[in-house]
Order: C-alpha cells, then structure tokens, then sequence
C-alpha cells in the first residue's frame, strides 16, 4: 500500500518531486508519510515572482480574519487533505502522527491545538496587540489616523520566510498572523514535523484564503539558508549553534534558546512556598520543550530548601504511554541528543559545586525507555554559583537551575532572558526589572514563564517586523 504523501507547495501548487524522503514513527521505525523534498534551485527560482502578495493585497483585512475565525474550526473539527489526489487527515490521524514523530503524547498534542486554535479565532485582538490598538484598515489603504496623528505604513517584505523546528507544534502560532497582515508564508517544516503547519495551510486554504499565499518547501539546510536569504522578513527557530550565523542580519528574525527564568524577590522569599505552584508550572509546562520554560530559578536564600521542595514535586512526573490522558512528558526522537544532554547534566555536577536534587526522589536513572522511546526525567539542580555551567544553560525537558543570588546582583547575573517572572512587590526592585534591557517578556508577580497572552508576543512583533512607519503628507490641490 503506497505511503500518503505529502508536496512541495509553490505558492499554492502542488509539486511532486522525484526526490522525497519518508518520515517513520521514532518508536517502532513504521513510515507514516511519503514527503516531496524541494532543492534550493527551486526555492530561489520561486521567489523571484510573489503572487500571493497581490492575491492577499486584493481582499480586505476584515475578510482575512473572518477566513481566520472560520479556519479555526476547520483546524479542530476537519478531516484535512494532504494533497489533491486523496490522501487526508482527521483530527486524531494529525495527533497519532504528530505525537509519532515528535514524540510528544497526545494530551499535549491537543493542547497545542486548542492554542494554536485560539489563535485562528482570537485574532482580532492579536491584531489590536500588535498594531498598538490601530484600526487594521490602515492595511487596506496604506494611510490612516490613530490618536488623531496620520499615519502610513508600507510593507518590509512580499513575503514571510519561516525556517521551522519539531520540537513544538505551538511554535507555529507565531507566523500565523502573517496572513490577515497580507503578508504571504514561505515555510520549511521541521523534520520530524511537517504535520502542524501543513494543516494550518490546510485550514486556512478550507476557509477561503488565497492558495497562493501559502510555500512549503521541505528541504535541506542549504534550502533553508535561500528562504532566509529570498524572503524580505524571515523567522528563523533554532538552537544556539542555528541561530548564531544570522545574528547579525536584521532581516531575520531570531527564535533561538529562550533561558527564561524566575526572580524571587527577597521581600516574597519567606513566603516561597505559596509560590512553588507556579515554580512547577514554569518548569514543567509542554513537557519542559519550550523556550518560555523556566531553565533558572534565582532566589536570594533558602536555595536548597527551594529546590527539594521544587525537585520533590517534579520527580513524580514519569513517562507514561503516549496515550494515557495524564501524560506530561515528551519522549526523544532522536536518541543521541538524549544521550548527549543526559551526558552534559553528569559532566556539569562531577564538576562540582551542583546537586542534583531530584535523584534522591526517584527510583532510577534520569535516563529512561518505556515502549521504545527514550525519555529524560525532570531534573532540579541546586547550583552553588550563577557561574557554574549548569545554572544558565537550557535543555529540551523539565530541567531548571535554583540559584542563590543577593537581590541587588540578580540583574547583573541573569543574561539575556526571553521571559522573565518576577515574584516581589518591591517597587524599586520592580522599577531596576522593568528597566533592564536584558529580559524580553516580563511577568510581574505570581505568573508562570509559560503563560502566554498572543496580543503581548513574548519574542518579537509581527506587524512592526513587517510594516514600516513612513512620513506621509498630502498636498490640499
């Protein structure tokens, strides 16, 4: 029986490339999907022409977020096409696939559905977000008023380059807004997962979207590196090593480790119990794969009262099938990046000065394998020293450092973070944390790092990235 399949789309046409390459459950090695393959030739040569820019330019933006809202439902609720010649997929066949190769369960899957959901058919207040409360009519026709001041904004880009990781389906969320901004996608999936984004096309496409605003090129790094090179805009999701070669161009858009993290302030210290759920949350959260998942804790005392209490409470989180409803960890598709990070956390503690406090509170390893798939179990370090290796550096499970830093050294210590919970009502404290130029998203007060509100992105803003403010005047004649 032929395996489905899965095409390039070349803005919205469908091509079959005698170059494909088949994607296999990791657990038990079965091959779910046959995947086009598009070379960087193909990806250059497409984006000297942007039809889905004219197509998009052509409907109003009230009739891209009524496409939005009703996308949504067909997101959720649709059995969505693959491709053109029959092969298609239900809500649960996208969760047992997505769930296969990725190895998050299925509870998490769904999860990420309803979030990714709650974009399709909040975004009209994502779009009030975004755009500062402006009347997204001033897409439509280029010239406005807000506040009573004119206003004119021009495109960046033809097009929204997005270079995609497999690591959580939620990540997706953040390019969707692209279409009612009248900006067309050029997408290359994950590896492991093409299934999240071919569906949203998919929704999209269900509800009346323009085909053409919507590329799909799986491909190699070589391809990836022409969509970021072509595309006006791009987003580019990666690890550290990924991202560090376009840090320098303002094109890109990076989305590289978060090392989010929670500031206890010295005024709530003694209370750090009443605050431990949202310790949990932060690092627990989408299985601990997030970038918004606390990888640090700093705290002015108690550190290792923090940190038993924190590991006690997380070592119960254990593998279970991916099925099981109560599930709250992801498994490892790729079992050498396991091996590597379970050996990075035992060289970091033989070091010395960090303890695993976890490992008194669970019976085993911290390495696992349940149904053939490898999972690491949640890991809290008690570090000596902000200095040591293990206490800012971020791994793809629930792991978190708790550090002992006086309040007044905390922002000097605490490096760039992408989200920052801040716990203490001391507004001087408050007042140094909102003014620091090294957190990008902060919460104030008991909120966990993983909170997200999609009005307030927590990495960049979309319209800002492609729309540009210009003087505008016009002439009394």
């Amino acid at each position: 029986m032929a395996l489905p399949h899965i095409p390039v789309l070349r803005a919205g046409k469908e091509y079959e490339s005698l170059d494909r390459k088949e994607l296999a459950g990791f657990a038990d090695g079965q091959s779910l999907v046959s995947i086009s393959q598009a070379n960087a030739g193909i990806v250059r040569r497409d984006m000297r022409r942007s039809p889905g820019f004219e197509a998009l330019r052509a409907l109003t933006c009230e009739r891209l977020l009524e496409i939005c809202e009703e996308a949504g439902g067909h997101f959720m609720e649709s059995s969505l096409p693959l491709n053109a010649t029959g092969d298609s997929q239900s809500p649960d066949e996208y969760v047992a696939a997505l769930s296969a190769t990725s190895g998050m369960p299925h509870t998490m899957c769904r999860r990420n559905m309803s979030k990714i959901n709650t974009v399709f058919t909040g975004m009209r207040g994502i779009l009030r977000g975004l755009m500062r409360g402006m009347d997204p009519g001033v897409i439509d026709r280029g010239v406005g008023e807000h506040d009573g001041v004119p206003v004119s904004y021009a495109p960046t880009s033809k097009a929204l380059g997005v270079v995609l990781p497999s690591n959580s389906p939620g990540v997706n969320s953040i390019w969707m807004p692209a279409i009612p901004l009248k900006v067309p996608v050029v997408l290359k999936p994950g590896r492991e997962e093409p299934w999240t984004p071919m569906r949203i096309m998919r929704a999209f496409l269900a509800a009346g979207a323009p085909p053409e605003a919507f590329s799909f090129y799986p491909t190699d790094h070589e391809g990836a590196a022409a969509i970021l090179d072509a595309c006006g805009r791009s987003q580019l999701f990666g690890d550290a090593a990924v991202t560090a070669a376009w840090k320098g161009d303002s094109r890109v858009e990076l989305h590289g480790p978060g090392y989010s993290k929670v500031l206890l302030g010295a005024d709530q210290i003694g209370r750090w119990r009443e605050h431990l759920d949202v310790l949990v949350s932060s690092v627990v959260d989408n299985g601990g794969r997030s970038c918004i998942n606390a990888s640090s804790i700093f705290v002015p005392s108690h550190g290792a009262e923090i940190a038993e209490a924190l590991a006690e409470r997380v070592a119960g989180v254990e593998p279970v099938p991916a099925d099981d409803p109560d599930a709250r960890l992801s498994a490892f598709a790729n079992v050498k990046f396991a091996d590597y990070i379970d050996g990075a956390i035992e060289s970091g503690l033989a070091a010395g000065g960090a303890r695993d406090l976890t490992a008194a509170h669970r019976s085993g390893p911290r390495r696992v394998e349940l149904d053939g798939a490898v999972y690491l179990r949640p890991t809290v370090v008690h570090c000596d020293s902000p200095e040591h290796p293990l206490a800012k550096t971020e791994y793809l499970f629930p792991f978190t450092s708790v550090v002992e830093v006086p309040e007044d050294r905390m922002l000097d210590e605490i490096g760039h973070s992408l989200v920052v919970t801040a716990i203490t009502k001391d507004q001087g404290f408050q007042d140094r944390i909102v003014a620091s130029p090294d957190i990008d998203r902060l919460n104030l007060g008991p909120v966990p790092t993983t909170h997200v509100d999609w009005d307030q992105p927590h990495e960049g803003n979309l319209f800002e990235t492609l729309y540009q403010r210009r003087a505008i005047r016009r002439a009394d004649w």
